[in-house]
């Protein structure tokens, strides 16, 4: 499959505008785009600017998530939510799938019971939302004008509302790369209070209703990035239990993937102590910060739980504890990920969903779609164990740990704490391997449909994403270098295992 050449223009132009405008805070507008004075106007009132020279690593990071409610049935209660929120006029975002499911039928009964709420239904967004969908929905939240947003299903839904309220509200003027990602977009600072959003997992997977993280598809582009910012957060997440029981089994394995490997990556990104450059204002700190004592609790636990209930409910979909297990975790894992970042299986994943729809155009079994598609948590997984493999020198401690998991052991066990640490990355790689085959997860980007002369144009999709890259353990923060060699040579060893 030959790259487009416009496609391949594009990236290089995103490269050297990444080498050229270093941005002190990853997801925000870069050093040079706002003054001292107007930096000092959006600073927050409980902080202090840090004069610190942009070569200097960070020494802080700092702890954000939405509020969660968890528990059986309670998504009957945003009708009283938003109620209290006083909301004059709420706009419900969903997909036409769960439209017709149980979730979306108790979230408007509750809105129906309460007097004198009025409501607006979206029901367009798309499985995989790309730059035109979002801007449809944009389009229609400025038409309606709602105070509240209530998002009712998966990943695609909740990021969705998020963009159309970070670019209807105070943003009414702007377009949507004025926030997305730079190099992709201009990456500005989101320095407005955004419309109140509770947001409604229908899946056990993206996290979405704790973290201010939105993603997209740009097809112009062929690969994936998005928006990250506290200020999106959701001000509620409300986690039902029975929300997930109508998922597919296809669907509830690769939101669980997703799941797996917020944890993994989140856990293993480089520490906080070592991302760089740190911001000239606290106001500037990104989302994504690296791994801290904080994320790792919230990581580490929903990775023990993932590993735990996932082939549970693969095995067994009336198994609802594993659900419920599951639908705890991926909240769990947006704290985590939310606060520390993810690194390369996000980051060559874009590209590999992205190259998909005019590439291999692989469809996956289960999901009632008319367009290619390779899900989300598929496309995450396919790297997994090369990049396992990849990072663990950088902390053979942490990946022991991560080993001890997959094992059911712990790292103090004989079986983990006699691998010498240049092996422990060898012996991740076959462990995370066998838990996707138990899953039925292709076996690398073959299955999918790339081949070895598509490996050139992956690289060339991951560059882009230095949000995420920048996290990652011997690549990210390496001055002068884009990792173009360690990321050839993982993809290539990801077409197959």
């Amino acid at each position: 499959m030959a790259h487009r050449p416009a496609s391949r223009n594009v990236i290089n132009r995103l490269i050297y505008a990444a080498q050229h405008s270093a941005c002190p805070c990853h997801g925000c507008r870069s050093a040079g785009a706002h003054s001292p004075m107007q930096a000092l106007s959006q600073m927050r009132k409980f902080a202090t600017p840090v004069d610190a020279p942009p070569i200097e690593k960070e020494y802080a990071f700092e702890v954000a998530a939405s509020n969660l409610r968890f528990g059986e049935g309670v998504t009957r209660e945003v009708g009283m939510d938003l109620k209290n929120m006083k909301a004059r006029k709420v706009a419900v975002f969903t997909d036409p799938i769960v439209s017709k499911l149980p979730p979306m039928k108790m979230a408007l009964a509750s809105l129906e019971q309460q007097d004198d709420l009025p409501f607006v239904v979206y029901d367009r967004v798309v499985a995989e939302p790309t730059e035109t969908s979002w801007r449809d929905a944009i389009a229609w939240s400025r038409e309606q004008d709602c105070s509240h947003f209530l998002a009712v299903g998966g990943g695609s839904v909740m990021d969705t509302a998020k963009a159309a309220n970070c670019t209807f509200t105070v943003y009414k003027d702007a377009d949507l790369f004025d926030f997305i990602n730079a190099p992709v977009g201009k990456g500005l600072p989101i320095t407005q209070t955004l419309r109140p959003l509770i947001a409604v997992p229908t899946t056990a997977g993206t996290g979405s209703e704790t973290t201010g993280t939105a993603i997209l598809d740009i097809p112009s582009m062929s690969f994936k990035t998005g928006i990250a910012n506290r200020a999106m957060k959701p001000t509620l997440g409300i986690v039902d239990t029975i929300n997930t029981r109508s998922c597919s089994r296809e669907l509830h394995i690769s939101s669980g993937l997703d799941v797996l490997f917020h944890s993994l990556e989140s856990y293993t990104a480089i520490p906080y102590t070592e991302r760089m450059p740190r911001p000239s204002n606290p106001n500037l700190r990104p989302a994504y910060q690296g791994s801290n004592p904080v994320a790792d609790i919230f990581s580490m636990w929903a990775l023990h739980t993932t590993v735990k209930n996932l082939p549970r409910i693969s095995k067994d979909l009336g198994d609802f504890e594993a659900m419920r297990q599951m639908a705890l975790a991926a909240s769990f894992a947006g704290i985590g990920f939310g606060n520390a970042g993810v690194h390369l299986c996000h980051g060559i994943s874009y590209p590999i969903s992205g190259l998909n729809k005019a590439g291999p155009k692989y469809k996956h079994a289960g999901y009632d779609v008319d367009h290619p598609i390779i899900p989300h948590g598929v496309s995450v997984a396919l790297s997994a164990p090369a990049v396992f493999q990849f990072t663990a020198p950088s902390s053979p401690s942490r990946h022991r740990e991560v080993l001890s998991v997959f094992q059911n052991t712990t790292p103090a066990d004989p079986s983990i704490s006699a691998i010498p640490d240049s092996e422990v990355g060898a012996h991740l790689y076959e462990a995370i391997a066998r838990f996707l085959d138990g899953l039925g997860v292709p076996r690398g980007l073959k299955a999918v449909g790339y081949k070895k002369e598509d490996v050139p144009s992956l690289v060339e999709g991951t560059i882009p994403q230095r949000r995420v890259l920048d996290l990652a353990p011997g690549i990210g923060n390496v001055a002068g270098a884009d990792g173009r060699e360690h990321l050839t040579d993982i993809i290539e060893r990801s077409l197959e295992y």
